[in-house]
This record gives structure tokens, C-alpha cells and sequence, in this order.
């Protein structure tokens, strides 16, 4: 297991990873419908905490595989079982999300994520094992940080109940510190434009998972209460989002900026926002349309924050992380924050809170490639919202 060169030509996603990142799509649904349940019966706070708890570990387990892969992945047959190993784990792992949100008990979340770390570390190890000098304490840190990060998830368990809420931040710092510490001397060789393609992919997966949701939602509402004139102005609105959410993530070559792990690691952390958010907007479709048909007992309020908050959520936090490293002018880089905040403001759209962000979403979008062609004017085809 050499390592991969970051100058590597051509280097993109292997079928194994799309594969990987398919089966996340499993833990990412489960936590979502969790959340569903938690809004549509008017308990936001208990279903925010649940969600964002869940979904750090769907993400940072698909973060620790990613960004090892592309500083190691050398596809033999060894490689190909540990990363299968821990596929089963993700689906270990997603089978216990619904106990873990809504009663508290990660048994069977933290037993997958036991099998997706040691499958982990064993990738880790071998790395150290073809590596010598800087490179290998690099890789044996991992390996250690990893285990013993896993050992306070397992502590965890055995914790009273009523501190598991205030314990599972301290491990969660723990596990960010992580690759900086380990990373501290020496990078591993991490390939940027094949981080970026990977986090893109997934962006594109969970705004599909997204688009999904949504769409049996409205189906099912329509098998049942056949509310076309209370469905219709959601469908739209949801429809705008997403197409604009997908243009605006892939505006911009996110890869120029990603030199090194100084740019790296605070793009690659941001992202939970980015990926919780995209698939936040699902469960807000979801929630929307339920209130719609009078499933949901909650306000109008409620029902159109559940899409306002994490659409503007995506914004700010796109425009943050790379956007405005690509902007010219304060109108370019005031689009997106704009628009963020006039999302907000549809929350008191009542009804047509949905179709109000919609077409706030796609403004934003038509008011970037307007301004980007000014600015640029030599630069043909893709513009920048």
C-alpha cells in the first residue's frame, strides 16, 4: 500500500467509492425520517439534537474513508474486503440510528461504527507498514487516534443515559483533532481534485436523496388526499431549490483553492453543514407537505422553517466555504448571503413559504451568472452564482 502522488493526472472516484458513498445513502435516509417524525409532531429542539448527533457519524465516517483513500487507495484485494467490512458497518450503523434518535440507545450504532474503525485502522496500519520515517508516524497516529477515539464511543454505552448529551461532544472534538494532530509535521498525499470530486458526488447523492424523498412524499399525499392545489406550490418550490442548490455548489473549481490541509481540513470539516443541510431540505419537503394535507399538526411557521432554515443553512455555508473565494465585487459576493437571509424571511409566507424560497433560490442563481458575465466577460459557458 505505497501511497498515491497528488500530482496524479486523471486521478477521479473508483466504482468501490460510488459504491461506499450509495450505501451511506442508507444511514443518511434513516436519520432523515427520524427527523420527519420529531418536526410533523412539533418537537423541533429533540429532533435538531437527535439529527445533528446521527449525522455527524454518517458523515465522519464517510470523511475518515474518503480522505484516506485518496492518499492510499491502491484497489487489490485486501483493500477491496476492509473497505467492504466497512460498508457492513454503515449498515450496522444505519439500523441503529432510529433506537439511537429516538430512545437514546446507540448500541447497535456504536457496534457498526466499532466495524467500520477497525476495518479502518487495519487500512491504516497496513499504510504504516509500506511507509517509513515522518510518513509512518503518520499513519500509526491515525491508527491510534482512531482506536482511541472508538474506546470513548464504546465508554459511551456504559455511561448514565442523562450524560450521554453532554459526553458525546468531548468525543466528538476528540475525533476532529485527529487528522490535525496526526497531519501536524506531515501531510499525507491527499489528491485535491479528487477530494473535491468525491465530496461532490456526495453533495449530488444526497440532493437526489433529497429529490426523492420529496417526490413520495407528494405521491403519497396525493394517493390519499388528492390536496393538488396544497401540493402543487411545494412540489415547485421544493424543485427550484434543489436544481438551484446543485448550481450553486457546482458553480466554482473548488479545487484551485485546496493546497494544502491549511485550506483543506476547514473546507472538508464545513461540509457536515453542507450535507445536513441538503438533506435537511428533504425532511422539510416532507414535513411541508404533511402539514399540507393536515398530517402534521403544526404551524404554517414551523412547516416552512423546516425547508427555510436549511436551505438558507446551504447557502451561507457554500458561499463560506469556497464561493466567495471566487467572487468580484461586493454585489457577486452579497448574492448569496442576500438570498440566504430573504429565505429566512419566507418562513412567514405561511403556505407559500416553499415556493417563496424557490423562487428566492433561483433569483439568487439568476442574479450570479448575470453579474458573473459582467465581471468576466471573456469566460464562456459556466457561470458563477
Amino acid at each position: 500500500m505505497t501511497p498515491r502522488s497528488r500530482d496524479e493526472q486523471h486521478r477521479a472516484a473508483t466504482p468501490l467509492e460510488l459504491f461506499f458513498d450509495l450505501c451511506f445513502v442508507v444511514a443518511v435516509t434513516q436519520a432523515g425520517t427520524q427527523l420527519v417524525h420529531s418536526l410533523a409532531e412539533g418537537h423541533p429542539a429533540t429532533g435538531f439534537v437527535g439529527y445533528c448527533f446521527v449525522f455527524f457519524g454518517v458523515w465522519w465516517a464517510w470523511m475518515n474513508f474518503t480522505w484516506f483513500a485518496s492518499a492510499y487507495d491502491c484497489d487489490d484485494v485486501p483493500y477491496r474486503i476492509a473497505t467492504l467490512v466497512q460498508i457492513a458497518g454503515v449498515l450496522v450503523y444505519a439500523a441503529g440510528v432510529p433506537r439511537a434518535f429516538g430512545d437514546n440507545d446507540w448500541t447497535v450504532a456504536v457496534a457498526g461504527y466499532l466495524i467500520m474503525r477497525l476495518a479502518l485502522t487495519s487500512q491504516w496500519l497496513r499504510a504504516a507498514a509500506a511507509e517509513s520515517g515522518p510518513a509512518r508516524r503518520v499513519a500509526l497516529t491515525y491508527a491510534v487516534g482512531i482506536m482511541f477515539c472508538q474506546a470513548g464511543w464504546v465508554a459511551l454505552l456504559f455511561a448514565p443515559q442523562a450524560s450521554r448529551h453532554w459526553l458525546f461532544p468531548i468525543v466528538v472534538v476528540a475525533e476532529l483533532l485527529v487528522p490535525p494532530f496526526a497531519e501536524r509535521h506531515r501531510e499525507t498525499p491527499w489528491h485535491a481534485h479528487h477530494i473535491v470530486e468525491r465530496y461532490g458526488l456526495f453533495t449530488l447523492i444526497v440532493l437526489g436523496e433529497t429529490m426523492a424523498a420529496s417526490t413520495v412524499a407528494v405521491q403519497s399525499a396525493l394517493d390519499e388526499h388528492e390536496a393538488v392545489a396544497e401540493l402543487l406550490p411545494i412540489a415547485a418550490g421544493g424543485l427550484l431549490i434543489v436544481f438551484s442548490a446543485w448550481w450553486i455548489y457546482f458553480a466554482v473549481p473548488a479545487h484551485e483553492r485546496l493546497i494544502s490541509n491549511r485550506q483543506a481540513l476547514p473546507w472538508g470539516y464545513g461540509h457536515v453543514l453542507i450535507f445536513g443541510s441538503a438533506a435537511a431540505i428533504g425532511v422539510g419537503m416532507e414535513v411541508a407537505v404533511e402539514r399540507g394535507v393536515g398530517v402534521a399538526h403544526i404551524s404554517s411557521f414551523a412547516a416552512g422553517a423546516s425547508v427555510t432554515v436549511p436551505t438558507a443553512v446551504f447557502l451561507l455555508t457554500v458561499w463560506l466555504l469556497h464561493a466567495r473565494h471566487f467572487k468580484h465585487g461586493t454585489a457577486e459576493q452579497l448574492t448569496l448571503p442576500l438570498a440566504a437571509a430573504a429565505v429566512l424571511g419566507c418562513s412567514f409566507a405561511g403556505g407559500w413559504a416553499v415556493l417563496a424560497a424557490g423562487l428566492v433560490t433561483a433569483a439568487a442563481v439568476t442574479a450570479g451568472v448575470s453579474l458573473g458575465r459582467r465581471s468576466r466577460p471573456v469566460l464562456p459557458a459556466v457561470a458563477r452564482p
